[in-house]
């Protein structure tokens, strides 16, 4: 049969050849990249970009997971049936092998013979869920498509059969995952039928030039310089078999010579020359195709490919947002879908029943830096504060919602463990004896209450003793100083005020274990740096101890620099070692309680 060309205009340039079959940039029809799964699995395992295409969103839709709503024994339970199974990683594999071959599922297994049946989930009972299996696309065919309207599963397959066996599995006895949507299930057929196609598909044309583009680069490297010899009368004796061996003898002896010593030997009629290649645009060139394939992929190029934004005043935040947003929109329209009856099933597994109240969010993706997550703890501390002066609920209701939102934000982790222990009763304001306490009487009460709120102001100096001083100290030496601080004078400035400060209104830090003391857990952003004549500081980010200072120069108190940095002093004499080549300790900082002085006069 053959093919059929509608031109658009009738006035055909034949010169130019435009609108012809000659013509370069004419394209009549698209043609559909049909990829076997040995060529999706070449690609996966053979090369870096389709890997990463499949493999990060995937993963970034499972890395931060939900956060379920329910009282805090009910999501230790469902948390803990979260982890016997293995969910997360499987819903990351599934997800992974869906947007690899177009499709796979995971397989609820309940323990019932029967699994041609509907999965009903009100008879799980509790440890209802044995285990999770996840499927591929192979391994699972379609059966018949539903054409009635009025059934649930319309458009959909009626089952599927487990690959090699008569075995058939209900779709609700399956979380069900695809890749790029089909647009008609009705005309999918071989593999396609009643799955997605793989998000490659569609990218391969992209991914296959960006490739050869930088296989070419590679291969022009080894061109880069060539050496241009030219001999006189050396076509017309080109055909004598002596003279090509002596040829090929003299250009031997040339190239030893110059490798030599750099000494070119040359006749007098002969001529030498060398052609360097220009590489000087290629970088963009390479660039250009990798931001199609980054479009193509719908991933940021600072995602896909793990370099730094470029373009002044460029930092890649909305990029990032936006790429989140798209991922945040996926687990809202396509998994919560997809995860409904198993998680029904797991809320039973669980607990043994269902109750309504109890749901779940997605985590967001996005994370606030320390000094972000600082002002947001300000704020939620201030709410607080602002919605108990209203009065306008009652003190327990307010303090319970408190203390879970305090907890559920990292404000303080601890605070339903220090509640649990500690109990949530405040001292009697009134000075009022307790239980075994000696009568306070009324003229002591006021004298106290006075002597408190007439506190002399005074300058002040916080600070924190490190207390694994050791480790830090045995680390500066294996980078190679010398000379450092002994351990036990190692600290971190928390306030250093000239100006005078009521002490009394600087309050106590919230953070901590409930003994005052203060771990900063190993990783993060770590930097070594001098500070002033000679001093070398190891820099950290810690969330707890900015907001710390915040509060206390909010109380009053001043400070010489533009911002506060967290840093722990360990040498003044960094000797010759250059600190820009230096490792930055990252293991674990421990810090001991607050210490307040008056500066030193």
């Amino acid at each position: 049969m053959g093919v059929v060309r509608y031109l658009s205009d009738k006035l055909v340039n034949l010169v130019a050849n435009l609108g012809t079959e000659r013509d370069k940039s004419s394209s009549s029809t698209y043609a559909p990249v049909l990829l076997t799964d040995e060529q999706l699995i070449n690609a996966y395992r053979g090369a870096w970009l389709p890997r990463k295409i499949v493999d990060i969103p995937a993963l970034d839709a499972t890395r931060r997971w939900r956060g379920w709503q329910a009282d805090k024994p009910q999501i230790e339970k469902i948390e803990a049936e979260e982890m016997r199974l293995g969910l997360r990683a499987k819903v990351r594999q599934a997800m992974t092998r869906a947007r690899l071959f177009g499709g796979a599922a995971i397989f609820i297994g309940t323990g019932e013979r029967n699994t041609a049946t509907p999965l009903r989930s009100e008879v799980v009972s509790s440890g209802g869920i044995k285990y999770l299996a996840v499927m591929n696309r192979r391994q699972l065919s379609p059966t018949k498509i539903e054409q009635d309207p009025q059934q649930e599963l319309f458009g959909k397959p009626k089952a599927y059969r487990l690959a090699g066996s008569q075995l058939d599995i209900h779709p609700s006895r399956l979380v069900i995952f695809s890749g790029a949507e089909h647009p008609d299930p009705e005309v999918a057929s071989g593999n396609e039928f009643g799955w997605g196609d793989s998000v490659l598909q569609a990218l391969f044309e992209s991914i296959k030039q960006s490739d050869a583009t930088m296989a070419n680069v590679a291969s022009m490297v080894f061109e880069a310089k060539v050496d241009v010899i030219k001999i006189p009368d050396f076509m017309e004796r080109v055909q004598d078999p002596e003279f090509r061996a002596q040829v090929l003898e003299r250009t031997q002896l040339a190239a030893t010579a110059k490798g030599i010593n750099g000494t070119l030997l040359l006749d007098k009629e002969e001529e030498y020359e060398t052609k360097s290649a220009n590489f000087s645009t290629l970088p963009d060139i390479i660039d250009r195709f990798l931001q199609a394939v980054s479009g193509a992929a719908d991933i940021p190029a600072t995602r896909l490919l793990g370099q730094s934004p470029s373009g002044l005043n460029s930092t890649g935040e909305a990029d990032l947002r936006n790429y989140y947003d798209r991922i945040q929109a996926a687990q809202e329209l396509d998994m919560s879908p997809a995860l409904r009856l198993l998680d029904d099933c797991l809320i039973r597994s669980a607990l043994g029943s269902r109750p309504a109240q109890i749901h779940y969010v997605w985590n967001p993706l996005w994370q606030p830096t320390a000094n972000e997550r600082s002002e947001i703890n300000k704020r939620t501390a201030e709410t607080i504060k602002i919605l108990g002066e209203t009065k306008l609920w009652p003190e327990e209701a307010l303090s319970k919602a408190s203390t879970t939102l305090l907890v559920e934000q990292s404000v303080m982790p601890g605070l339903e463990a220090a509640i649990e222990e500690f109990g949530s009763e405040l001292p009697d304001e009134e000075g009022g004896a307790g239980d075994g306490d000696l009568p306070v009487s009324e003229d002591d009460s006021v004298r106290g209450k006075k002597a408190l709120s007439d506190a002399e102001p005074r300058t002040l100096y916080v600070s924190r003793k490190v207390t694994n001083g050791a480790d830090i100290v045995a680390w500066a030496k294996a980078q190679g100083f010398d000379s450092t601080l002994p351990a036990e004078e190692l600290h971190v400035t928390v306030a250093y005020s000239r100006n005078l400060v009521d002490w009394m209104k600087v309050g106590e830090s919230w953070s901590g274990d409930g003994k005052g003391e203060l771990k900063i857990a190993p990783g993060g952003a770590r930097l070594v740096d001098k500070f002033g004549e000679g001093a070398v500081v190891l820099l950290f980010n810690s969330s707890e101890l900015a907001w710390r200072h915040v509060t206390i120069v909010e109380a009053g108190a001043s400070w010489d620099w533009p911002e506060y940095q967290p840093h722990i002093t360990f040498t003044y004499e960094p000797g010759t070692v250059d600190i820009d080549k230096v490792e930055p300790y990252r293991g674990a900082i421990e810090l001991g309680p607050e210490i307040f002085e008056e500066l030193a006069p």
